[in-house]
């Protein structure tokens, strides 16, 4: 993922395979999101925004660790996926062996909502550093601060689904309570969101 071109990533995503997938997509999403923030960052340097330096320099180094970290997600969803094909491609002639790849799916499964419960994480982080350069960002790119948002909250969402769709088939109690809980917090994410291209728009329309 760090170093494939975008069209060779979208015509893997467009084929008959398993991986990459939704949750890969997610994460590209929050990775997008992250380097539309550290842009916005690296417009609002010089003396006009030197009150905010620190501030600033931070959100940009934020960024960036979450736009790396979001392209490591990528890659985890697709191989997670790729586990769960093998799984539900084991033999199942018999009792024994439809017992073993009961338990593969399970543990398959578990392993694949790891990737977008990180997304949600990295989305949330994301939303904050919206919020944080908003108002005190360059007003020239202030549009990107909500193009970072919307493409946060697509992670966010795009994420919860793919966790969505796995549940049922993880047995493990605890992990499933996590992973729901995960889920659900992608609602504040959202709200967060739309208040940061709300106030935009205020802005670009006031």
């Amino acid at each position: 993922m760090h170093s494939q071109t975008i069209g060779d990533f979208l015509a893997e995503l467009a084929a008959r395979t398993p991986a990459p997938g939704g949750g890969a997509t997610a994460a590209v999403h929050a990775a997008q999101a992250a380097a539309l923030v550290g842009m916005v960052a690296r417009y609002s340097d010089g003396a006009r925004f030197a009150e905010h330096a620190e501030e600033i320099s931070d959100i940009a180094r934020t960024a960036d660790r979450l736009r790396t970290e979001a392209l490591d997600v990528a890659e985890a969803d697709a191989q997670a996926f790729s586990a769960v094909a093998d799984a539900y491609a084991l033999p199942r002639s018999t009792d024994d062996e439809k017992a073993a790849r009961s338990a593969a799916m399970a543990a398959a499964l578990r392993e694949a909502c790891e990737p977008p419960v990180a997304a949600i994480g990295a989305a949330a982080e994301i939303v904050s550093l919206a919020e944080r350069i908003l108002p005190v960002g360059n007003r020239n790119v202030i549009t990107d601060v909500a193009a970072a948002a919307e493409a946060a909250r697509a992670a966010a969402t795009t994420a919860r689904v793919n966790i969505e769709v796995n549940l049922g088939g993880i047995r493990d109690d605890e992990a499933r309570v996590e992973f729901s809980a995960a889920a659900r917090s992608v609602d504040p994410v959202v709200e967060r969101a739309e208040k940061v291209t709300a106030a935009v728009r205020k802005e670009l329309t006031g």
